[in-house]
């Protein structure tokens, strides 16, 4: 499907996805989600080394905006992506870098 093809709103998903991703740790959050992995604010804290509060605010800056889901299990929540393409659009762009 070619951009010319899609509708305005459309590309402002897209546009409003691509914004979320674009920040180094962020990134680092999908990756460490790539392959259906689900993982804690616990867990992901402690491999991005940050504040648990900042690891949250990024964990629901990217859940506000469609690119990770979350399932609570008891006192947890597990974060995982909802779309497997996001990391195929990382890899490319680390191609060009």
């Amino acid at each position: 499907m070619k951009v010319k093809d899609l509708n305005s709103e459309l590309l402002e998903n897209a546009a409003n996805m691509l914004k979320a991703i674009a920040h180094p740790k962020r990134l680092a959050i999908l990756n460490y989600l790539d392959g259906g992995r689900k993982l804690s604010v616990t867990e992901l804290h402690k491999l991005l080394e940050l504040e648990q509060s900042t690891t949250s605010h990024h964990l629901g800056i990217l859940r506000d905006k469609g690119v990770l889901g979350a399932r609570r299990e008891g006192k947890n929540t597990f974060y995982y992506l909802k779309h497997d393409n996001l990391t195929r659009i990382i890899e490319c762009v680390s191609r060009c870098v």
